[in-house]
């Protein structure tokens, strides 16, 4: 039998580090604050001088809290942090702005149907590959941006019946990377009870520069509607723009209309981004995965263009995205805020303290998953992981404010993997070793190199 792979992750302390080392840990990122106990508790508490926070990892817990949808809202925190990216959105809103909002755009989200979605998946993989035949495979390749383009790119066809161009994408990478670290510093003194309006305001400039490339869209396609009802497109763009109020019948306004743009474009891109470039690090890091990945594509397409009914074929594929989702979600905390007075285990909850849901520990607990920390799609077929894989796994959340793109990112990242294997050979480069962080997201601090060597 192979011996099972560990991908890095921060090696867990011993015991909880002080706060002030907490706080200089976590400055870089969330889960290198993790100690030993954090991925086996019940329920831990974290006192601290600006924001009471408890960490839940128990199933049920959990699962109380997911379900409970807007019983227990979005933390303020968060929602004060996302705000420049993304204004007040139905990522971000809560209670019943959030079901008037979530009611508003779903109808918008039959645009991603897989069916009608995979032509222009398939479309954006084969540019993917173009720009990799046109880049010195001699060398290490970087895929983090190009994970980023190609994520944008199926993004930009789905919302906007447009490609993204190299420029624009990177754009989009290099400012989301800007935000993510204005935004998590601004979240960590917000934490720490600290001035934190320096780093707010400094999360501004990177948010623009990613409206930027889209609102010149958005506006002309807003205006032309408004003005003449024209619908030059049957995309996720367009049902935004003619969304209406399930009670009062309004349209969202241009702001209104940018945040909710704002919101998909960043859910579908990049959270789906991160998958991708952990999974093909993985299936480098795994060359009998790899192969026995390549050999289902083979076997269910050839040299066929890919189709959603052969993605149905690629079990292993499917589990090589499942298994990369349980070890790097991109989202590895959910923030929460208790809405009223309650007791959860042993603890009286306060009114406005942070219960978080972490599926980075939920999904890396030795009392859930056998080897939590190793990668290893196979679990997914066993039988004895049935029970984990609905309660231990969440990376889309669950309950009523589970991600309504759930489907397009399987297919989604399916389709990419599926469509490197079949031309490329993948490999680490020698010595290098990534490292995860999280901050909004989680990705490798020092981008992804890997080897890519043609079939």
């Amino acid at each position: 039998m192979t011996e099972l792979f560990q991908p890095p992750y921060p090696q867990p302390k011993a015991s909880k580090l002080q706060k002030l080392k907490r706080f200089t840990v976590g400055w870089n990122s969330w889960i290198h604050v993790l100690y030993e106990k954090s991925y086996t508790m019940k329920m831990g508490e974290v006192g601290g001088r600006g924001q009471h926070m408890y960490i839940l990892n128990e199933l049920s817990l959990v699962d109380q809290v997911l379900r409970g949808g807007t019983e227990f809202p979005k933390h303020r925190e968060m929602v004060k942090g996302m705000r420049p990216l993304i204004g007040n959105s139905v990522f971000s809103a809560n209670g019943e702005d959030w079901e008037n909002q979530r009611a508003m755009v779903n109808p918008a989200f039959a645009h991603t149907a897989l069916a009608k979605s995979m032509p222009l998946m398939v479309g954006a993989a084969d540019a993917l590959l173009d720009r990799l035949a046109a880049a010195d495979l001699r060398k290490p390749v970087n895929v983090d941006p190009l994970m980023t383009h190609v994520a944008a790119d199926i993004i930009f066809r789905t919302l906007f019946s447009q490609t993204l161009d190299a420029e624009r994408s990177l754009i989009i990478h290099n400012a989301f990377g800007r935000f993510q670290r204005a935004a998590h510093s601004a979240s960590m003194l917000g934490l720490y009870g600290l001035p934190s309006k320096w780093f707010e305001k400094r999360s501004e400039q990177p948010a623009e520069a990613i409206h930027a490339v889209f609102r010149p869209i958005v506006k002309e396609r807003y205006d032309a509607f408004h003005a003449t009802g024209a619908a030059p497109h049957a995309d996720i763009l367009q049902s935004l723009i003619e969304a209406k109020h399930p009670e009062t019948g309004e349209h969202f306004d241009f702001e209104g209309v940018m945040g909710q743009v704002s919101t998909v474009f960043l859910a579908g891109h990049e959270t789906t981004a991160s998958t991708m470039t952990w999974a093909l690090y993985l299936l480098a890091e795994c060359a009998h995965i790899q192969q026995r990945a390549r050999a289902q594509v083979m076997e269910a397409a050839g040299e066929q263009a890919f189709t959603a009914p052969m993605l149905k074929d690629m079990g292993h594929v499917r589990n090589i995205f499942r298994e990369t989702l349980r070890l790097y979600p991109p989202l590895a905390f959910f923030p929460r805020e208790v809405p009223c007075p309650m007791r959860m285990r042993d603890k009286d909850l306060k009114v406005g303290a942070m219960l978080v849901v972490a599926p980075w520990l939920t999904q890396r607990n030795s009392d859930n998953w056998a080897c939590p920390h190793s990668f290893d799609p196979d679990r997914f077929d066993d039988p004895a992981n049935a029970e984990m894989v609905k309660q231990a796994w969440f990376p889309f959340s669950r309950g009523p404010r589970v991600c309504v793109g759930a489907g397009f990112a399987q297919q989604e990242v399916m389709t990419v993997i599926a469509t490197v294997l079949r031309r490329y050979r993948l490999a680490v480069k020698p010595g290098w070793k990534p490292e995860p962080i999280s901050r909004l997201t989680v990705r490798p601090r020092r981008g992804m190199l890997l080897m890519f060597e043609p079939v």
